[in-house]
């Protein structure tokens, strides 16, 4: 719960007013305004065709100009930190940490949700914003206003609940949330218009959707309940902020399903491949190898070396050694989005062939007894079990299994 507590914080600083210069460009929607305890000093906001890389600045720059603003004045930076679009969260996030490392002010992230529902100060009802995410899935989550008499006085304040967190969740699924919760809900944003039509066929409780003037996003909303966040402690420095999108976008999606799809390939590991392999490394291993052992290994004549790739991604990758007519598998590693996916019955083959081709007559490797999924793993490439290495691993220390495979000729 925060509360408004704009009197008692000028009491304990004094007459200094909190300014601050807030921004939000998380949906279609582009909107600056500059914002101090108790009034909004400036807003401009447009709702329109153009892109907000054409827009947020151009419009930052106006506002300065109407109220001859000087940025180093203000006291922080609020910026809506989504979810929302990925590209307009990219481009409000990337404006407001250039413009909080330029002039060494802190950013206050607004929860995107938090701000639209924000929009309805004092409503009695439920609120609940909704961003259309696509796929009959919107960004939303539940608020609520409660109202307290001050002591003495007949003066009543508001304070906001966030009842449920911002979320991205199934539209009929919502429904079933709201109806459970047996209370009057407004609707806003702009999910409202795409999904308006099931919201009326499933409700089951009275519901009623926010007018015109409340229903977007709005910069000076954004800037009040920043301030409020502010003074609570919730601000950080502009190196650390980041936006919350809740969700891969359309693109990284799509990209991934063409990645899980694709065949894998597998290919002689190059030096260039090192960092890759040296960042998949420490993801799978706790005593994972630095990029100068992957290259040293690389470079020794006994080693074979191979990287895994699915449409052009390297995902996995096999080091092993030669000794005589053997090889022994050193490391071997997937990314964890690939796992399940063949990458790694694909190293096998690769290392199978290779070692029929180099008159190899035996591949051996040692798995920690614990492993239980990597040792299955192993059985369905065709390697037994050939004894146990008492206390061969380290932190934590743990026997290996020793296994082989015999290689047809």
């Amino acid at each position: 719960m925060i509360q408004r507590t704009f009197l008692q914080q000028l009491t304990e600083e004094g007459s200094k007013t909190m300014r601050v210069l807030a921004i939000d460009s998380s949906g279609l929607t582009a909107t600056v305004a500059v914002v101090e305890d108790e009034q909004t000093i400036a807003e401009y906001t447009v709702n329109y065709k153009k892109t907000h890389s054409q827009t947020l600045l151009p419009m930052i720059d106006e506002v300065k100009k109407m109220i001859d603003l000087d940025l180093s004045s203000i006291d922080a930076i609020a910026v809506s930190g989504g979810p929302g679009s990925f590209t307009g969260l990219r481009i409000g996030s990337a404006t407001a940490k250039g413009l909080g490392l330029a002039f060494g002010k802190p950013l206050i992230h607004v929860p995107t949700v938090d701000a639209l529902a924000y929009n309805v100060y004092g409503c009695g009802d439920l609120i609940c914003p909704i961003m259309d995410a696509r796929r009959k899935q919107v960004y939303t989550g539940l608020y609520s206003f409660s109202h307290e008499v001050k002591d003495g006085t007949h003066l009543t304040e508001a304070a906001f609940h966030v009842e449920e967190q911002q979320m991205a969740i199934a539209v009929e699924e919502l429904i079933g949330k709201l109806n459970a919760y047996k209370r009057p809900v407004v609707f806003l944003g702009d999910g409202v218009p795409v999904y308006r039509q099931m919201l009326e066929e499933g409700l089951e409780v009275p519901y009623s959707f926010a007018p015109s003037y409340m229903n977007r996003q709005r910069a000076a909303v954004v800037g009040a309940l920043g301030i409020e966040y502010y003074y609570a402690g919730k601000y950080e420095t502009a190196e650390a902020h980041k936006p919350d999108y809740l969700r891969v976008s359309q693109a990284e999606r799509e990209r991934a399903q063409r990645e899980k799809e694709a065949k894998t390939e597998v290919r002689e590991m190059m030096m260039e491949d090192g960092a890759v392999v040296a960042e998949i490394e420490h993801q799978s291993f706790s005593d994972a190898w630095s990029e100068k052992a992957i290259l040293e290994t690389l470079e020794q004549n006994n080693s074979v070396c191979f990287v895994a790739e699915k449409a052009g991604k390297r995902v996995g990758y096999l080091l092993g050694y030669t000794a005589v007519d053997e090889v022994e598998i050193a490391r071997i590693a997937v990314i964890d989005e690939m796992k399940r996916q063949g990458v790694g019955h694909a190293l096998m083959l690769a290392l199978k062939a290779w070692s029929k081709e180099h008159q190899i007559a035996k591949v051996l490797l040692d798995v920690r007894e614990s492993n239980q999924a990597a040792g299955a793993f192993y059985a369905r490439e065709g390697f037994v079990n050939d004894g146990v290495r008492k206390a061969f691993y380290q932190d934590p220390k743990e026997d290996a299994v020793l296994m082989s495979l015999e290689i047809d000729k």
